[in-house]
């Protein structure tokens, strides 16, 4: 059963419970590049079962999720109360040939996006953090509440990459 929209708010929000969602986002392309490293392209491409993403493949997904963050949290800086589409991120994954991604390629251009949005997050006043968009599936969710949630993303797919990565190695 595929999990509704809230429970995977209420998923991506139980990983950041308690911790300071910016410094999760700040560490998380250091934590990918020590994962990854030392794993070949091989290991990088092995999908752990069936239908399951491989560590290429969860990287793209990392890296185009932070270009879909860095667009809505400009849109809600710029536009409070704008809409907010969400993605099929299957649908990206196989249109957007995810499987075939170079992970290393995806970890820069993941670390680029991240760093140039923690910038932003850094220069715009608190008062405008309650500024909000309305996402198509998820309701109102403002740029404190976006913050956490693609910290939680990071903590869930860190997590999964852990699994994967330390499974490789025994291989």
């Amino acid at each position: 059963m595929q999990e509704t929209p809230q429970q995977y708010t209420q998923r991506m929000l139980g990983y950041v419970n308690g911790k300071d969602p910016l410094r999760i986002q700040k560490e998380t392309a250091k934590k990918l590049q020590r994962l990854t490293k030392p794993l070949s392209k091989r290991q990088l491409a092995r999908q752990p079962a069936p239908g399951k993403w491989s560590i290429a493949q969860i990287m793209a997904h990392l890296a185009d999720a932070e270009l879909v963050g860095g667009w809505r949290m400009r849109s809600v800086l710029a536009n409070n109360g704008t809409s907010l589409q969400p993605f099929d991120q299957e649908a990206w994954a196989e249109t957007l040939g995810y499987s075939r991604r170079d992970a290393k390629t995806s970890l820069e251009m993941f670390r680029v996006l991240r760093e140039n949005n923690l910038k932003l997050l850094q220069s715009v006043p608190k008062n405008l953090w309650e500024n909000y968009g309305m996402h198509q599936e998820r309701g109102k969710e403002t740029i404190s509440h976006i913050v956490r949630m693609f910290a939680g993303h990071d903590l869930n797919h860190l997590g999964q990459i852990e699994r994967i990565a330390k499974e490789s190695r025994r291989k």
